[in-house]
């Protein structure tokens, strides 16, 4: 068994829809768009967008130039892998390319007869990326969820596509309307020279309806408009608006009494607030069970002893699961002194955590203790800064956020792990019947 693999799964081939089409022929030259310097596809997720934009990409590459470079972006090359690559790789295989992966120095060779041409994959996932693509020369710029990357980034790599004929190809879901490259883009597309195709999952001709209602009912508030009707909306108001006063919140005897899993998120505040919340799992239903909330401005200074010891009294001998504000490195340090176990940063992005969260209150996947009087004070006053908005910018109001963030640490990293044993389980399962000799 030692000598057995996984075979990487074929391609399956779908009829592709019109806005598809025009992606894969956009560049050729019986199109009327095959002067434009750069394609920019935005709207829903699921639209079917980055299928036909990365092939094209290729096949366009392949088709107009021989032994040059260009380049391939995700917010992350992990990211990029994930969402571009695995695919891009068996569509180009099922077409007769041959594709050379040298995952060290994260290269893709891609040849078709006698033409072939190299292909770097980028991470941009901020200021300090654009660092990593100085110097080289491009015949062209894939970027996948371009919305995700910093300007610095973006215009450095942008600034690399100098080969005569060079083309550039965006694609992403929307953010704010005051987003960078929604005003330097898609607001300026005759400056850019560029060609803009609005999709929606109805222009993936491989999602059935039901598959697409499940997705509508995934999103909420800004999220729903941006990712199931692509616009580019502002993030405004409260931000937990599907938290129901009369659903959500529940007399203590009302929760289960066992779970299948259980865990304290905490965010930490030298100079603010500090908040525990104490959580059960039962299925796919998060309970927030009790809190600890300590104001310094109320009741003064503690050290980091001090909170370990109101943390130990919280745990009450009990076993948890500790999700942590990751900046806190003195407090983790001081928890790991005191051997107190099954100890993990948090992850710590805003905006996905907050969805994260935002999908359990819609699904009604969430339930609050009443006695929680300041996580239930804080998640009503929750709302997004308008004035970041206006600067292009996503991110709540820093007041009163406390119990939010501490319950986004939680769910959303309790969230991702469990993704990750599922994805675990499914590839073993798979294995039990698709295997080859190598």
């Amino acid at each position: 068994m030692a000598n057995l693999k996984l075979k990487p799964p074929t391609f399956k081939w779908k009829p592709f829809s019109d806005k598809q089409v025009q992606v894969l022929t956009w560049w050729m030259t019986e199109s009327p768009h095959h002067d434009k310097d750069a394609i920019i596809c935005d709207g829903s997720v699921r639209a079917g967008k980055t299928v036909a934009m990365s092939f094209s990409f290729i096949v366009w590459a392949t088709e107009t130039f021989h032994s040059e470079q260009f380049g391939l972006a995700g917010k992350t090359i992990g990211a990029l892998r994930r969402n571009v690559v695995g695919s891009l790789k068996r569509m180009l295989a099922s077409r007769g390319y041959q594709i050379h992966d040298n995952k060290t120095e994260n290269v893709l060779t891609i040849s078709r007869g006698l033409v072939s041409n190299q292909f770097f994959l980028f991470g941009g996932k901020d200021e300090r990326s654009q660092d990593l693509i100085q110097g080289i020369t491009l015949a062209g710029m894939f970027f996948d969820e371009v919305a995700l990357m910093p300007k610095s980034f973006v215009d450095q790599a942008t600034a690399r596509c100098s080969i005569d004929g060079a083309k550039l190809w965006f694609n992403c879901n929307p953010g704010g309307p005051y987003h960078w490259f929604k005003v330097e883009w898609l607001n300026q597309l005759q400056k850019q020279n560029a060609l803009h195709i609005h999709f929606t999952m109805e222009d993936n001709l491989s999602l059935s309806e039901r598959v697409r209602e499940r997705y509508r009912r995934r999103y909420t508030g800004i999220f729903y408009d941006r990712f199931i009707r692509g616009l580019w909306v502002m993030a405004e108001g409260v931000i937990f608006s599907k938290f129901e006063d009369a659903i959500h919140k529940k007399a203590r005897d009302w929760f289960p009494a066992k779970f299948d899993r259980k865990f304290i998120c905490i965010d930490y505040g030298a100079n603010n607030p500090t908040a525990f919340l104490k959580y059960g799992v039962l299925g796919n239903i998060y309970y927030e069970l009790d809190e600890y909330y300590h104001n310094i401005r109320r009741k003064g200074e503690k050290t980091n002893g001090e909170y370990a010891d109101d943390l130990e009294a919280f745990l009450d001998g009990d076993e948890y699961a500790i999700f942590i504000d990751p900046s806190a490195k003195a407090f983790i340090i001081e928890l790991q002194k005191r051997g107190i176990a099954n100890i993990r940063a948090a992850v710590n992005t805003v905006l996905d955590g907050i969805q994260t969260v935002s999908n359990r209150f819609q699904r009604n996947e969430l339930y609050i203790c009443a006695d929680n009087t300041n996580s239930l004070m804080e998640l009503v006053s929750y709302v997004w800064d308008e004035k970041a908005a206006q600067r292009g910018e996503d991110k709540p109001i820093k007041q009163n956020d406390h119990t939010c963030d501490a319950r986004r640490y939680g769910i959303h990293t309790d969230y991702l792990l469990q993704r990750v044993k599922q994805r675990k389980k499914d590839r073993e399962e798979r294995s039990d019947h698709d295997v080859g000799w190598v």
